[in-house]
């Protein structure tokens, strides 16, 4: 049992051994036929006031890993703690209380708000269900809220649909802090923006992080948006942690052959620089997440595979302070980019 001083000074969050998932059709006695394997085996834990980026391609896991450490999803096997308590576990009127400290920034900021809701009501929902101070203050709190976000009080009697794209994600960031949480899960958060309005977002969670003291997990396929805002990169492929290290490292020294590939992949502003690029980017399809292939599952895509790759899964192992990856053969020492490639790469 964690202590109170433990938990206000240990990590504010450990995913140990998750495991995800979801079956497909079933047997005559009624057990999956089959299933699809959509997080596997993910371990890592997260400080206080940190930012931990979440980045890979379509369909590797990461965003069924947010919903699972915000509980929208539930766990098939392993234990998510939040602030020492085993989150995964609690039910009930505990799991509720549980709630308030951690919520989620969904991708589309248009889908996830109520469109017959006034926005005013929309954010202050949250503190309604949970019965948390009068109507007077929940108003005055809703209209601290708006103001943080950079929307006035008038944008409380008006719908989701009178306001732009950037605008709606400050309503969702509104009300992912209505119940003061202490980790936000941040799910493609400016994806569906125009890059104009980006960077704008990311800032104001920058600061709002500064004011109340919050950490982030930020789920996105943009390394560019991940580099500007994360402390730390967590690089997953089809369902498995690969490589996890700060960020500056990842952008410079990535030890696994899929982190490269992603960072080859990411276009540069400059013709010229973009022609001379030497890391190529990843070819081949992904594998089926129901029948993954053996070993290391980036092998069949990996130019550097060879026999223990297939035979054995290798584990996350440290390569430098900090930086640990799964890899047989990792690429340490070895930089991603020219010095010109680097310079040349956007921020937001």
């Amino acid at each position: 049992m964690t202590s109170p001083t433990e938990a206000a000074t240990g990590p504010i969050l450990v995913v140990e051994n998750a495991v995800k998932e979801f079956p497909l059709g079933s047997t005559l006695a009624g057990k999956a036929s089959t299933v699809v394997h959509a997080v596997s085996d993910v371990s890592f834990s997260l400080s206080r006031k940190e930012t931990f980026g979440l980045v890979g391609e379509s369909g590797c896991g990461k965003t069924t890993l947010g919903r699972l450490i915000v509980g929208l999803d539930t766990l098939t096997s392993g234990e998510i703690h939040i602030e020492g308590v085993e989150f995964s576990r609690l039910r009930g009127r505990k799991l509720k209380e549980m709630r308030r400290e951690v919520q989620m920034m969904f991708q589309d900021p248009y889908a996830s708000l109520d469109p017959r809701m006034r926005v005013g009501n929309i954010v202050r929902e949250p503190l309604a269900i949970h019965r948390l101070g009068s109507k007077q203050e929940q108003v005055a709190q809703v209209k601290e809220l708006l103001h943080d976000v950079g929307l006035g009080e008038d944008a409380m009697d008006r719908l989701p649909h009178e306001f732009s794209g950037g605008q709606r994600q400050r309503i969702g960031l509104a009300r992912a802090l209505a119940l003061r949480p202490k980790l936000i899960v941040a799910d493609e958060p400016v994806s569906a923006l125009d890059v104009s309005i980006r960077s704008h977002v990311l800032n104001l969670m920058n600061d709002l992080q500064q004011k109340y003291g919050l950490t982030y997990i930020v789920v996105s396929h943009d390394l560019s948006v991940v580099r500007y805002i994360s402390d730390r990169i967590g690089v997953m492929y089809l369902g498995k942690l690969v490589e996890i290290a700060r960020s500056s490292e990842i952008y410079t020294s990535p030890a696994h052959p899929y982190t490269k590939g992603l960072l080859g992949a990411i276009p540069i502003p400059d013709p010229e620089v973009e022609r001379k690029k030497s890391v190529l980017p990843i070819t081949g399809e992904i594998p089926s997440a129901i029948n993954p292939p053996s070993g290391c599952r980036f092998r069949t895509r990996c130019p550097y595979a060879k026999d223990i790759c297939s035979a054995e899964e290798p584990v996350l192992r440290e390569v430098a302070p900090n930086h640990v990856v799964a890899c047989h053969f990792p690429l340490t020492g070895e930089p991603s980019r020219s010095a010109d490639e680097k310079s040349a790469t956007p921020t937001s």
